[in-house]
């Protein structure tokens, strides 16, 4: 006889734990290694603000603007209204960390400038990409009700893998943009040659972060495809 205990124990939870606990390893080790690399003040002295003004500059942007946003590390680039947005960690600190991460958001504007194929295509995803995270469990959830009601329940997981597809997509958007940022640095003079290591170890962190999070999603959906995915509508 199955323990009470047990009875509504899944096991397929572990999956999620494991995508959980692979995210919070991520970010802790990209916080850590930015506050690392944000104590050594880069020889140039120029802030994360100036280096993202001079990189645009360089690279004949002149239609992105800079803006100092508040938060830790939410630095972003807006292709919608061409704004490259830094964080209070990055607009206005001088150190390593902070030009790194204020390069690899030029990255981002110049992908943008290029016309990148991939950045094209995350673009293009993100609208049913929202979609399907918004209404895949609420789908999952009504099929289940409904006498696991298998059309429901299949179009439900159906939608949530295109947020597997756009985290997928983002990764080759994520490296190129850092590969960007460690070339322009390496040309630029912004930083030294001893200088320019330390970056690439703050934006290895970071590009692991969406690599966590691509494997957190594609648990996720593993999980509802051996919860429901040989659900049949007997109806």
């Amino acid at each position: 006889m199955t323990s009470p205990i047990f009875a509504f124990f899944d096991p397929t939870y572990i999956l999620v734990i494991i995508g959980l606990l692979l995210s919070m390893a991520a970010s802790g080790y990209v916080n850590s290694t930015f506050a690392k690399y944000d104590r050594y003040r880069a020889q140039s002295g120029v802030t994360g603000t100036s280096a993202a003004e001079y990189i645009l500059q360089q690279s004949g942007i002149t239609d992105v603007t800079v803006h100092p946003i508040a938060g830790n590390l939410t630095d972003n680039y807006n292709g919608g209204n061409k704004t490259l947005n830094l964080s209070e960690a990055t607009a206005n600190a001088s150190s390593v960390a902070a030009i790194g991460v204020a390069a690899h958001e030029c990255g981002h504007a110049v992908q943008d400038a290029k016309n990148y194929l991939p950045m094209r295509l995350r673009t293009a995803i993100v609208p049913i990409a929202n979609l399907g995270s918004t209404l895949s469990f609420p789908l999952i959830l009504i099929g289940v009700v409904m006498s696991m009601n298998a059309t429901l329940i299949h179009l439900g997981i159906f939608l949530f893998s295109f947020a597997l597809l756009f985290q997928l997509v983002t990764l080759p958007v994520e490296f190129n943009a850092s590969h960007r940022a460690l070339q322009i640095l390496s040309d630029g003079g912004l930083l030294t040659p001893a200088e320019v290591p330390m970056v690439r170890k703050v934006l290895t962190a970071a590009a692991l972060t969406y690599v966590a999070a691509a494997l957190a999603t594609f648990l996720q959906l593993l999980r509802l495809i051996i919860l429901f995915g040989g659900n049949r509508d007997d109806n």
